[in-house]
């Protein structure tokens, strides 16, 4: 038997007359960049958010990329972020000529852990390399740092923090409560990353000021007892329509999504190289425009998400029962209250055998993957940041125990067992003597 890791043909035999009409409307239109189909799109996501807007832009990588930039952030600013994460997290930090801060994730979720973020801006403030100072008119980050300090942790470098990027990995929401109240603490603007987590939900509480970057506007008071979407509780949030991403296209494609009428009004200018009206430019910005194809195959998509999301979280508890009890493996970790939509089901394997776990599978036609192989803070691109193995002990040990199984909607109860079985007959035979 032969299990991919994941089966988009099977989605599309699905809803192939859904899609292939959204193709042929576009066709048929003669407009394929921007216009009518991603505008509609706009609106159709942005009410699924429950957001004022959402910005359709060229992928996810660019969607974090123009959120820094309509957030003014670049050389001399450093930005918080998970080690344990896609590359473009970190990417697109360093080609706005800012500076990535890494911290470390919780062991259980996978996801930023508060505590690493707090250790960091208490001890750059312990240092003497940055103080909290009095916020702007509208709230804002701090406008001012003390003089450079030497210090010997690569957390505590002269770089101002003013954002945070919490990553919703696998599918799962971060705790969102404890990083707005940091961000409220310290004065730093948080973008969530979202690119793995579209129709996820968080139901902790969140009280935190939201400052608006509009002058004039008063920052509103959030208090959040009931469930909020993914992207929706930072100042900005950034999707991936990615084709591996539980909302695909059929190429790359990204959106941001909030509810500040001024930012929305700078990135649509960002978007498309900074000018309103049309070759009249008030920014440099970029050409980060989604195709009016991806739109169209979107918006065929959509309708069936939640569906997709409900089957996901049916396997994911198919898989838990399957795979329960087997030492040398846990199981993903679920937060309470809160919706996972399992981007992918990502087990950890203890005592150095993910990999061997790995070979055995693919011996058995079984297809998995490794995300993410090597934390950022040990690329070899971030050398120059002055990180060593061991300053963020989580994500080294994720990053040599996460083996992502087979997950898509349309997976079968017998290729599920089938999977199971391997695992427990890889298991059973290195327990023999």
């Amino acid at each position: 038997m032969t299990i991919p890791i994941l089966d988009l043909k099977r989605q599309y035999a699905a809803i192939k007359p859904d899609i292939d009409a959204a193709i042929q409307r576009v066709v048929e239109s003669g407009w394929f960049i921007l216009g009518p189909e991603v505008e509609a799109l706009e609106k159709e996501v942005a009410a699924y958010c429950g957001v004022k807007h959402a910005i359709g832009v060229a992928s996810g990588t660019d969607a974090l990329l123009l959120s820094l930039r309509a957030l003014d952030i670049g050389p001399g600013d450093g930005v918080i972020l998970p080690s344990f994460t896609f590359f473009a997290t970190a990417g697109v930090v360093h080609n706005v000529g800012a500076t990535p801060i890494f911290c470390d994730i919780d062991p259980h979720t996978f996801n930023l852990d508060p505590d690493s973020v707090r250790a960091i801006m208490e001890g750059r403030r312990a240092c003497g390399s940055w103080h909290v100072a009095s916020r702007t008119p509208q709230g804002g980050p701090p406008t001012s740092h003390s003089p450079q300090a030497t210090c010997s942790s690569p957390h505590a470098t002269s770089h101002r923090p003013r954002a945070v990027i919490p990553v919703h990995l696998y599918g799962q929401m971060a705790d969102m409560g404890a990083i707005m109240a940091l961000a409220d603490e310290f004065g730093l603007y948080v973008i969530e990353d979202a690119a793995q987590s579209i129709g996820a939900e968080y139901s902790g509480h969140v009280a935190c000021s939201k400052w608006h970057v509009d002058e004039g506007s008063p920052p509103p008071t959030s208090h959040t007892p009931h469930a909020k979407k993914a992207g929706t509780i930072g100042h900005l949030g950034c999707f991936s329509f990615f084709p591996t991403k539980n909302l695909g296209a059929y190429g790359d494609g990204g959106m941001i999504i909030t509810s500040d009428d001024a930012l929305a009004e700078k990135l649509r200018k960002l978007r498309v190289h900074g000018s309103k009206p049309k070759y009249y430019h008030q920014l440099v910005g970029f050409n980060s425009r989604l195709d009016a194809l991806q739109a169209a195959v979107l918006r065929a998509k959509l309708p069936h998400l939640e569906a997709w999301s409900e089957a996901r979280r049916q396997l994911a508890d198919r898989y838990d029962t399957l795979l329960a009890d087997i030492p040398g493996i846990t199981l993903p970790y679920r937060v309470k209250g809160c919706s996972h939509i399992f981007h992918q089901y990502t087990i950890r394997v203890a005592d150095g055998r993910r990999d061997t776990l790995r070979d055995h599978l693919k011996a058995q036609g079984i297809g998995t993957e490794i995300y993410y192989p090597l934390p950022l803070h040990l690329q070899q691109c971030f050398a120059h940041l002055g990180y060593t193995q061991g300053n963020l002990p989580e994500s080294e040990s994720a990053s040599q125990e996460a083996l992502s199984l087979p997950m898509f909607p349309e997976l079968t109860d017998g290729e599920q067992f089938y999977v199971a079985q391997s695992i427990k007959s890889f298991f059973n035979s290195s327990s023999q003597p």
